[in-house]
């Protein structure tokens, strides 16, 4: 846990003991690594907070040190994974009784100014470390991107295939050893995350969808979104504050998911889309029919039930047939997710693509989504964008998609005729 930052554009604000709900950020960002599961964390905090925090009441037992922090946050993080090497070091030399550390365990480094990481998402970074050695979450970057020359605009950035991260990351205990072989934390390089050091080293990072509500704290407006995030009812888990909310509150349990996708025009016809076959346009690229929206619709669905993404589920190899129907993907998902106790409420689509028009499409999109997932029509919303002639998908050569999900327990759903 990465709690060493100065909060310098926060206006001489602590943003780490700033209140939410009674709770400082510090607090809700570990004990939400607690009810994912974390078994040992180490906080890494400026020397001057090391002895509150270590003294804390509400501190849990799974934080086995509070240390300090160095110039850079690599420095930082190694300091923090230093005192967890010399905590299992000690635990395996203890006698017989105490659990042993695990030979190669997945460490995961988060930043303490990310309050709202939910316990499924942390799970869902650690369990695509575990498989695919590293993971972090990532966001679909919506704005429109300038890359400066001076004073002055000198180009736009394609974003295609641009996203943002957040953490928390996680890598394989072996892989960092390997990565701070090459770079040591206190060499001459500058990483602004584990991803970057590890891309350096050649270490392939698996990227999974990463959650809207995971806001980073930085200056004073964030801390005022994070609080209204929660009044409003918006993170999954909590209810909204009574008399603030503008929208109707949403269940405790439930969960909120958000998938993406995109794929470039290939060869061959037709074009698959939100399950419908549109003669006359160009085929999507891809190891199954391409379906972009069905995609990005099933991601959600599997990132708001924790249960990994897409690829996972169905790798781009020999093990999914070729071609493969992305409703019968959709549908796989939806059964997956009803399987881990959840049943979908709503989705809301937005396609971005400047071919062909779809405008007259959409209401037929959004009836055949839901009948795959057993919704009733209205309970999905279907939405098309040109991207406003702007990156690869304003220029005609692919389409994206996004899609927003809510699940409910489905023991919610049995409760609700009974006295």
């Amino acid at each position: 846990m990465v709690a060493a930052g100065a909060s310098r554009r926060m206006g001489g604000r602590d943003k780490l003991e700033a209140e939410l709900r009674g709770r400082s950020v510090l607090r809700w960002s570990i004990e939400a690594l607690v009810a994912a599961g974390v078994e040992r964390i180490a906080v890494v905090a400026s020397p001057s907070r090391i002895a509150a925090i270590a003294a804390a009441a509400w501190l849990p037992d799974a934080v086995v040190a509070v240390v300090a922090g160095g110039e850079r946050r690599q420095e930082s993080v190694a300091a923090g994974i230093a005192a967890l090497v010399e905590r299992d070091a000690t635990v395996a030399e203890e006698p017989i009784g105490r659990a042993a550390p695990r030979p190669d365990p997945v460490i995961l480094v988060h930043d303490a100014a990310r309050p709202l990481a939910s316990p499924a998402l942390i799970r869902a970074v650690a369990e695509a470390a575990a498989h695919h050695g590293a993971a972090i979450p990532v966001l679909p970057v919506t704005e429109t991107l300038k890359r400066l020359d001076g004073e002055h605009v000198g180009a736009t950035v394609d974003r295609t295939d641009v996203v943002a991260a957040q953490t928390p990351q996680g890598v394989r205990r072996s892989l960092l050893e390997r990565a701070y072989a090459a770079y040591p934390p206190d060499g001459p390089e500058t990483w602004t995350d584990e991803a970057s050091l590890l891309e350096a080293c050649r270490i392939a990072v698996h990227a999974i969808s990463g959650e809207a509500t995971n806001l980073k704290v930085t200056v004073p407006v964030d801390l005022e979104s994070v609080q209204a995030m929660l009044d409003h009812g918006l993170v999954p888990g909590y209810e909204a504050v009574p008399g603030s909310a503008r929208v109707p509150a949403a269940p405790a349990a439930g969960r909120v998911g958000f998938g993406t996708d995109s794929h470039p025009f290939g060869p061959g016809t037709p074009l698959l889309l939100g399950g419908l076959q549109i003669d006359g346009a160009p085929r999507l690229a891809g190891h199954s029919d391409g379906d972009v929206a069905l995609h990005a619709a099933a991601d959600a669905l599997l990132g708001a039930a924790g249960l990994g993404d897409l690829g996972r589920l169905f790798p781009a190899d020999s093990r999914t047939p070729p071609g493969i129907e992305s409703r019968v993907l959709l549908a796989t998902v939806a059964d997956r997710v009803r399987a881990a106790g959840w049943r979908p409420v709503n989705l809301d689509l937005t396609i971005v693509a400047a071919r062909p028009r779809l405008a007259g499409r959409l209401p037929e999109m959004a009836r055949t989504i839901a009948a795959i997932l057993g919704l009733e029509a209205g309970a999905v919303n279907v939405k098309a964008s040109t991207g406003n002639l702007d990156g690869s998908e304003g220029a005609g050569r692919s389409v994206s998609a996004s899609a927003i999900v809510w699940l409910a327990p489905l023991q919610a759903e049995a409760g609700k005729g009974e006295a």
